[in-house]
């Protein structure tokens, strides 16, 4: 099932210019379209839609040591909550933390990488409030965090 996940404002990129009243269409684990909700909406009447508040774009690369937490798969849920789809491998090199990051789809990368939401791509979306806060984030298309 197709789901559009929509928003005041949609970045393709953080450095982009947003799209207003936006909204990327997810299919599976990957993005079938980004752009205005309107033009989404009639290109794929069917789908199922998705509201979120301030601003979606592409999830993060946590580029610091994983939270402090319990448990490894707490750790990772607490980079999930903060809106990040991966982590560096440098910061995850414990056993237990990269299985957690693997059982969940959190990539661990060597390095940074840009971030974008591109046709195609990965479907890996954050939503942030106007104060910052993520409210939600989605990883290969699953929506794995959610703030009331």
């Amino acid at each position: 099932m197709l789901t559009l996940h929509a928003a005041p404002a949609v970045r393709p990129a953080w450095d982009a210019e947003p799209v207003a009243d936006g909204a990327v269409a997810v299919e599976g684990d990957r993005i079938a379209a980004v752009g205005p909700l309107a033009e989404l909406l009639e290109r794929f009447p069917a789908a199922r839609v998705r509201r979120w508040p301030g601003t979606l774009g592409p999830a993060l690369v946590h580029e610091g040591p994983l939270p402090d937490a319990p448990s490894p798969r707490e750790r990772v849920h607490e980079v999930l909550k903060r809106g990040g789809a991966a982590v560096l491998a440098g910061h995850a090199d414990e056993p237990g933390l990269r299985a957690a990051a693997g059982r969940v789809g959190v990539a661990v990368l060597e390095r940074s990488r840009p971030v974008s939401l591109a046709e195609g791509g990965r479907a890996d979306l954050a939503a942030f409030t106007e104060d910052g806060r993520c409210v939600a984030t989605v990883l290969a298309g699953r929506l794995v965090h959610r703030r009331a």
